[in-house]
């Protein structure tokens, strides 16, 4: 019994040490996170492209040992469908095929630096020997050979295989003549550079990255038919969304969020490239369904069995559709009226919101020409008083003469033509005034710009008292003097620049009067407002044109706000910048030109 009991107790102890072990094992066996590679460079270019991958994961997931196993397009699949990965990174076109094939998800997309957008990565370019002058275009490919690397390759092939059938030239029908080399992709250049080939198809990048790394002659190689992109990259092909990272079909939810996690907060790698959440992938889709290849590769199928199995659905639901005709042409005629209705009354709404909008931009146009009084109306008292003084005095003057007796013909027109003289000094200071604040809709007239600037000084200088003197350099001919403007909105421009030349140079305590010049840029006249004011900082001019921003103490803010809207509005631009030569600011708008008037078939 004894030996049987150590026996029994060896047995246990040998037992639970193998379960142990087992647990153990399993335990290290979950730590590993194996990621499936589609190395279209081959398996050397492919470790050290994804190098930075690995290193960030590990880091961003510890506790877990990150396994890269690199494949090509087939070998991909087979790991998928026998379980040996967790996820896998590929192009989108073999994500495609994956998605319907082996259930894949994806959960991010890769992203270049030059774009943010995931949906716009990956594209194709085909290169030919920069000496070849007879290709110019991918429409000179015709009867050509073309190497690419598989017929299976998105970026290598497909994308390219697309944009030929565009523009009427189909591989599959003798277009064109293909080489396939196979991965890595270099094997297309070889082709190109050794003449077996007259252009080749390469994946967006590498040509760039070939001649970044010496390992190709800058300039040896040339794009056919480039498209404009935000990419260092050349291409000729549309883009694309980016490569996938995708779970693998029985990836645990936990470990695909974790995964996500890491990926979305990993920094870009040596080439820019990073890792956004997953992009839209319809376009591939599409793609694939007008070459009618992977996942819609059963639309290649013609026979009438197999058109009737496919379609008996739609037969189906097509000869209801037929039956009921009647009943729904009817409700479609009545949600026809309905809408026909609410489109009305919203075009009405539109149209009265735009009316409010109008009437506000007016309404505060006319605030702005107010609040400028306002900030002039503290010198208008002593302006108009000048003249009803000479009046009063020469009134009283005349009482005195004739009670006195000595009120002569000569004395009483004298005294009258004094007395008219300064009754109208004052009516034109408040009729100027009154016509500046009055209210009215936006008129649109040929005007000299001259004219406008001379008039706007007579203004200030009948409401300032000690205004400053504004010197005109006006070098233009009639012509470069036309503007199709709303003058009284220009002339709330100019009061308001002169309004802050002025209060700039009181702030220092200059004299110096304040420069106005005319220039002519092209079809466009250039007014300049300079002062000898202090000048404003970089931080304070980046703000000048917002609104309710301001240096004064009491201001509104809105003054050069409007300014710069009318401004925009007739077709200008607004701006300020420091003097070229000693202290003070310059603000300068430009508008365009008017047509001169044509008279007998000439100019006048």
């Amino acid at each position: 019994m004894d030996t049987m009991g150590v026996q029994i107790g060896k047995f246990t102890f040998r037992l639970l040490g193998f379960c142990c072990c087992l647990v153990i094992g399993l335990a290290h066996a979950g730590e590993d996170v194996r990621i499936g590679i589609l190395a279209w460079q081959g398996q050397d270019e492919a470790e050290v492209q994804w190098s930075s991958l690995v290193h960030g994961l590990e880091e961003k997931l510890p506790g877990k040992r990150i396994v890269l196993k690199h494949f090509n397009l087939a070998g991909i699949a087979t790991a998928l469908n026998t379980r040996q990965l967790d996820f896998v990174v590929t192009n989108p076109g073999n994500y495609v095929v994956l998605e319907a094939k082996s259930g894949i998800t994806r959960i991010a997309t890769q992203v270049a630096e030059v774009s943010n957008d995931p949906g716009q990565v990956v594209g194709s370019a085909v290169v030919v020997l920069d000496q070849r002058k007879d290709l110019q275009s991918l429409d000179d490919l015709r009867g050509k050979t073309l190497a690419a690397v598989s017929p299976e390759a998105f970026g290598g092939y497909q994308l390219i295989w697309a944009e030929l059938r565009r523009l009427g030239i189909d591989p599959e029908r003798g277009g064109v003549n293909l080489l396939f080399t196979d991965f890595p992709m270099e094997r297309v250049v070889e082709s190109v550079r050794s003449g077996r080939a007259d252009a080749g198809v390469l994946r967006a990048c590498l040509l760039e990255s070939l001649e970044r790394d010496g390992v190709l002659p800058a300039g040896e190689l040339r794009v056919l038919s480039p498209r404009p992109s935000d990419s260092t990259c050349r291409v000729s092909s549309r883009l694309y969304p980016g490569w996938a990272f995708a779970a693998a079909k029985g990836t645990p939810a936990a470990l695909s969020r974790k995964v996500l996690f890491a990926l979305l907060s990993l920094k870009a790698d040596a080439d820019g490239e990073s890792w956004s959440v997953p992009a839209d992938y319809h376009p591939v889709h599409e793609l694939f369904q007008e070459l009618q290849i992977g996942p819609y590769a059963f639309l290649r199928e013609t026979s009438w069995d197999s058109q009737l199995r496919r379609y008996w659905p739609w037969l189906a639901g097509l000869i209801l559709v037929l039956l009921s005709w009647g009943g729904y042409t009817l409700h479609v005629e009545q949600i026809v009226q309905r809408r026909t209705r609410e489109l009305i009354l919203a075009l009405d709404e539109r149209g009265s919101l735009e009316a409010r909008v109008r009437s506000g931009q007016q309404q505060m146009d006319h605030l702005s020409r107010l609040s400028i009084l306002g900030e002039l109306s503290g010198t208008l008292a002593h302006e108009l008083n000048q003249p009803l003084a000479a009046i009063g005095n020469y009134a009283r003057s005349l009482l005195r003469r004739q009670d006195r007796g000595q009120l002569s013909p000569e004395a009483l027109r004298q005294a009258a033509v004094e007395i008219a003289e300064e009754s109208e000094r004052a009516a034109g200071i408040l009729g100027g005034i009154r016509a500046f604040a009055r209210k009215r809709s936006r008129v649109r007239e040929v005007c000299d710009i001259a004219t406008l600037v001379r008039d706007t000084a007579g203004l200030m200088r009948g409401m300032l008292a000690g205004a400053p003197e504004l010197v005109l350099n006006d070098t233009l001919d009639k012509a470069g003097r036309r503007v199709d403007v709303d003058p009284l909105q220009i002339q709330q421009v100019l009061l308001n620049l002169f309004k802050n030349a002025w209060d700039a140079q009181l702030a220092v305590g200059t004299t110096q009067p304040i420069v106005v010049s005319l220039t002519r840029e092209a079809e466009r006249c250039t007014v300049a407002v300079r002062d000898y004011g202090i000048g404003l900082a970089p931080d304070v001019r980046n703000r000048l044109f917002e609104a309710f921003f301001t240096t004064k103490p009491d201001g509104l803010g809105l003054g050069l706000s409007i300014c710069k809207t009318i401004i925009d509005a007739h077709g200008g631009e607004l701006q300020a910048h420091t003097a070229d030569e000693g202290s003070g600011m310059v603000f300068q708008f430009s508008l365009p030109l008017a047509p001169m008037p044509v008279v007998d078939g000439g100019e006048t």
